[in-house]
């Protein structure tokens, strides 16, 4: 039996009990092997549909921006497959869009009791062992899938994303960062990223939050106020994400 891991969620209890049922019809699926994947439409919910056409959104607004694409809080690496496939349909011979994602794979390290609320906990919101093996070799077929698949053009890193970006941008000084996907959730390691990244974007980066203005994980919003504040730049939202917020670099 898998592992459940215990996630901060707002669903109902019928909610929650339709997506089970949802769940049992997908693992007890009469469509063949061979036309599954060309139909998980099928099962896609409606948050799920939304996040696809958030993300989508946003790396639309990346394609005349030079710069590579970082997310901070992988976590199962959803969002890395759908840029890779975005990459794919609407810039496929750009190499030099790398797609690079940093996380932990275990979770928080650690969270600022009076910045986070208490809200979350060390260890929270973390994945099942060794999975970020598993998910390179997801990103792996999107390469092999896709134009240029000789060229490697996406990396993960494990470990504590401020430390790692650091190291990162210290090898990597010509770094330009189109696109920051920030889904750290609490307050320390998305300040430091913010502080890592000033001088690696350009007008026309796009900076998203992916907890912005949530009281239950209120360290994101505190982390730009003291960085940036809030009131230099325009914040925007999506009809397709009720927490995110973005900037976009003018």
């Amino acid at each position: 039996m898998k592992k459940t891991i215990k996630i901060s969620g707002r669903s109902s209890k019928e909610e929650i009990e339709n997506r089970q049922r949802l769940l049992e019809l997908l693992k007890n699926t009469p469509i063949p092997d061979n036309e599954i994947l060309n139909n998980m439409g099928v099962y896609l919910t409606r948050n799920a549909v939304s996040r696809i056409l958030f993300m989508h959104e946003i790396y639309r607004k990346i394609l005349d921006v030079s710069g590579m694409i970082a997310e901070f809080g992988v976590r199962w690496g959803q969002n890395l497959s759908l840029f890779e496939s975005f990459r794919a349909l609407y810039e496929p011979y750009n190499y030099n869009r790398k797609i690079i994602g940093f996380d932990t794979f275990e979770g928080f390290l650690s969270v600022d009791l009076e910045k986070d609320k208490g809200f979350s906990k060390a260890g929270d919101y973390s994945v099942t062992e060794g999975y970020e093996k598993y998910l390179m070799q997801i990103m792996d077929y999107h390469e092999r899938d896709n134009p240029i698949s000789h060229i490697k053009k996406y990396e993960l890193i494990k470990g504590d994303a401020p430390t790692e970006l650091k190291k990162y941008l210290s090898e990597n000084p010509e770094t330009i960062f189109a696109l920051i996907y920030l889904d750290m959730d609490v307050y320390r390691p998305t300040k430091d990223c913010l502080e890592a990244i000033s001088g690696h974007i350009t007008k026309g980066s796009v900076i998203v939050f992916d907890e912005l203005n949530f009281h239950l994980f209120p360290g994101e919003t505190l982390a730009l106020k003291e960085v940036w504040g809030l009131d230099k730049y325009r914040i925007y939202r999506s009809a397709h994400s009720p927490l995110a917020g973005y900037i976009v670099i003018e």
